[in-house]
């Protein structure tokens, strides 16, 4: 039986779980959803068996639209992680559950039964129940059960998620075996990419309820198209460097464009992706020769031995200025880090010691798709947008990413008017941002807001300028708020034109809120090109402790931005702390402020007084704030 999702979406309250999924899935395929905790890859199975109702899309099994047919009117079986089979039955009564429910006779359920306890290894098991079975044993009884009835598709959620290794490898031959040989559509939803790999015709990567991608296992190691699925699926190096005359720049290391790689613009930035296996380690440099690309010398600092293999870490300075997605840079952290995997031999480890320098060259490399910065900006047509829009699309254009324009009417308002306005501005700010749509909401303004900043899997929302008083009277406002706790995404407060982004303020506090700052803060200034000062305010009652304190704080920030290709410089200032932060912003004539966002626990009736709001009505430039979570 074949599957069709279409346009597939799930909310719980404000938040949006499964976002417009559209997938097909071929009669007799067995197909994995890959993803992390929260991902919506479970309620996505729920969804298709019928113990969730959808919020909009709808669901066709075989051709047939199953959208909001009960579970036992699918031909669907499904198998849980907790396996969920009957403690007060055996296994044989266990399997013929569903049989007797549907009044099959008892010749034919007990002919069923021994077919099925033979296909999954339980033969002679028939009369022990639950707590007489190991957790291998009792889940193969939930898919002995799943599959009694003749089901057309089989979904399972996780099912081997609660097994030991051994148990759970043999398992997952087990289960392509019987999917082989029942020739049954199968959905297995995992976060183990081991398990998804090993068992998976294609496999389909979510996140945050988007399918990002779906290819078969090879491609999606090999191949990928997203820095997501690259940076997600299997242990890999990616670095983000740029486009130079046919080549890519990373750091100082010249790559050749490989043949049939996606245009990138003259100067865009280009993602690399490099397998650990791929990676080679030698005492000479490569030969010109050879076929490898050499990267430079590098030495070692860690390394994990994994029996047949050394996973090795090094340190290559030639590669300092390219931005590392993975494995991602460490707080303080200057030098690019790379990963590769050595055959480990006996004696070998003498050579592998710390400090110890190689060259470091590449059998092979992938270019990823071009991308850039999403934004989302939300305007008001009733006020003055053209602020916001003027500024928004210039941080889009210089950033090389795309951005969505969003207007919220009411749900009566006239839908065809807001967007015939919509597309004038539109095309009046694309000469900044060619990649610019225009998309119209119509319901309430804050939960629209933060559905579409969820739905579009955006990474900066932008919000134009807000009456200073009212600011002052009634904090950020509940639609940035709600961006910011709910969806963890910054934002972005625009206080009036401004021609660039040439010079950035990072407010930084000590420890990890702080970081979230500086991270973000030194992506946006590497993408605009802009200069960064990482200002850190400390009372006039700090001691010498917290004094040396802040200054370490900054060394790291200094050479994390210098790592990512920032310049950048620090101040260590002493005074009020929002005040001062003003004081900087103006003699500095800075073109952007970032800073953390306020707590989301905080009381309502004092959200006028936190930081992010006397900052954002006190300044007279835009403002950026960013979550602890990011």
């Amino acid at each position: 039986m074949s599957i069709r999702l279409v346009e597939l979406t799930k909310r719980f309250g404000d938040i949006v779980v499964v976002d417009r999924v559209s997938l097909e899935i071929a009669e007799g395929e067995l197909f994995t959803l890959l993803g992390g905790s929260g991902s919506g890859k479970s309620t996505i199975l729920r969804l298709i068996a019928g113990l969730l109702h959808p919020d909009g899309g709808h669901i066709e099994l075989a051709g047939r639209d199953v959208t909001y047919l009960p579970p036992q009117a699918r031909g669907t079986g499904f198998v849980f992680q907790n396996y969920s089979i009957f403690r007060h039955m055996t296994v044989a009564e266990n399997v013929e559950f569903g049989l007797r429910i549907r009044r099959v006779n008892q010749e034919a359920r007990r002919q069923r039964r021994d077919e099925l306890l033979e296909l999954v290894g339980l033969v002679g098991l028939g009369e022990r129940y639950a707590d007489q079975l190991s957790g291998g044993q009792q889940q193969r009884v939930a898919l002995a059960r799943a599959l009694a009835y003749h089901p057309e598709v089989l979904l399972l959620d996780e099912p081997f998620g609660a097994l030991d290794v051994k148990i759970r490898a043999q398992l997952r031959r087990s289960l392509k075996e019987i999917q082989r040989h029942l020739k049954v559509t199968t959905i297995l939803v995992t976060h183990d990419q081991e398990e998804a790999f090993e068992v998976a015709d294609r496999i389909g990567v979510i996140d945050r309820g988007h399918l990002i991608e779906v290819g078969t296992p090879e491609d999606l190691y090999h191949r990928p198209q997203t820095e997501f699925v690259a940076t997600f699926v299997g242990g890999g190096n990616v670095l983000v460097g740029r486009e130079e005359k046919g080549r890519i720049r990373l750091g100082n290391v010249l790559l050749p464009l490989p043949k049939g790689s996606r245009e990138h613009d003259a100067g865009a930035p280009v993602g690399v992706l490099f397998r650990p296996e791929k990676v080679m380690v030698q005492e000479n440099a490569p030969a010109p020769s050879s076929g490898t690309h050499a990267l430079g010398r590098g030495h070692l600092v860690g390394q994990v031995f994994a029996g047949p293999l050394n996973r090795v870490i090094l340190e290559v300075e030639e590669l300092e200025g390219a931005r590392p997605l993975s494995p991602p840079l460490r707080y303080g952290q200057r030098t690019t880090q790379i990963e590769a995997l050595l055959v480990s031999e006996a004696g070998s480890s003498s050579l592998l010691q710390p400090g110890r320098e190689f060259w470091v060259g590449l059998n092979e490399y992938h270019v990823l798709s071009p991308a850039g910065l999403k934004v989302l900006m939300c305007v008001d047509q009733s006020s003055d947008v053209q602020p916001a829009g003027e500024f928004g699309s210039q941080l889009i254009g210089m950033t090389g990413g795309a951005g969505t324009i969003l207007t919220v009417i009411p749900a009566e308002g006239d839908l065809v008017a807001a967007r015939e306005s919509l597309e004038v501005l539109r095309q009046k700010w694309a000469v900044h941002s060619p990649r610019l749509e225009g998309r119209v909401r119509q319901g309430d303004l804050p939960t629209e807001i933060l559905r579409e900043a969820q739905e579009g899997l955006y990474e900066l929302v932008v919000f134009g300028p807000r009456d200073r008083e009212r600011v002052q009277q009634e904090g950020l406002g509940t639609a940035p708020r709600r961006v910011l706790n709910r969806a963890g995404l910054p934002v972005l407060f625009l206080q009036g034109p401004r021609p660039r982004v040439a010079r950035v303020l990072i407010c930084t506090a000590g420890g990890e809120p702080g970081k979230a700052d500086i991270r973000f803060g030194g992506r946006l200034a590497r993408r605009t090109g802009a200069q960064a000062t990482v200002l850190y305010v400390r009372p006039g009652t700090a001691t010498p402790t917290e004094g040396k304190r802040a200054e370490r704080h900054l060394a790291q920030a200094q050479r994390f931005l210098g790592s990512l290709g920032v310049r950048s410089d620090v101040s260590l200032a002493e005074g009020q702390l929002i005040e001062t932060i003003l004081s900087v912003a103006e003699r500095g004539d800075y073109d952007l402020i970032v800073i953390g966002a306020p707590a989301p626990r905080a009381r309502q009736r004092l959200r006028w007084r936190d930081f992010a709001t006397q900052i954002v009505s006190g300044a007279r430039r835009p403002v950026l704030v960013v979550p602890m979570t990011e």
